[in-house]
């Protein structure tokens, strides 16, 4: 296992790797302006699953596949990105149905849980970026004389999807405070609907087009 002073170096870097804008924080901050609080929960949930799925690949070394091969990489991309488009165009087209369920005093979500988690899920698992990151970053926090490397690094993603779930609901929870506040205004839910929604879709050209 890592030892104490490589466990603390992980959980620190883990953490600044964590609050910098990316993808799953941009992702987690635009359902929660568009869909509200419980399905984005649920959400970063099914993105950091997504993530420990991608750590599992890398421990048993099937996630350098896609590092290595240009093809894969291309291919895992544009379908991530496609993915979060899609997303971004069906909030924008039902960004009335807040406003309506509002007015008919209707408290509930639109998204099933098992909905909910896999749209965080296919986000999470689809991130090439992540992949090559935790190849290049994991193997560095491992004790190589304590065997069982390959163990070592699942341990290790696991506790940074779990930190990742912390983090990315601390901005949820943000983010649906702001959306409560548009609630107020039914034209204001409009809005920040469509808002999330831009949002999603400029996240998804973004990593589309990245290289």
């Amino acid at each position: 296992m890592p030892t104490a002073s490589q466990l603390l170096a992980f959980v620190v870097a883990s953490l600044l790797f964590i609050q910098v804008p990316g993808p799953s924080l941009l992702f987690t901050i635009g359902r929660a302006l568009t869909v509200g609080r419980r399905d984005a929960l649920l959400s970063v949930v099914g993105n950091a699953l997504g993530l420990v799925a991608q750590v599992v690949l890398v421990a048993v070394g099937l996630g350098a596949v896609v590092a290595q091969s240009a093809a894969a990489y291309t291919v895992v991309k544009l379908a991530g990105a496609a993915w979060v488009v899609w997303l971004g165009i069906q909030a924008i087209r039902h960004r009335r149905d807040a406003r309506i369920a509002l007015i008919a005093g209707v408290g509930r979500t639109t998204e099933s849980t098992a909905r909910a988690l896999r749209t965080g899920f296919l986000v999470g698992v689809t991130n090439p970026k992540t992949i090559v990151f935790f190849l290049a970053f994991l193997p560095q926090f491992t004790n190589a004389e304590a065997g069982r490397v390959g163990l070592q690094v699942a341990l290790l993603g696991l506790l940074f999807g779990l930190m990742a779930v912390a983090s990315d609901s601390l901005w949820a929870l943000g983010a649906s405070r702001a959306r409560d506040w548009f609630a107020r205004s039914p034209r204001r839910l409009d809005a920040m609907g469509a808002a999330g929604g831009a949002m999603m879709i400029g996240l998804g050209a973004t990593m589309a087009a990245s290289e």
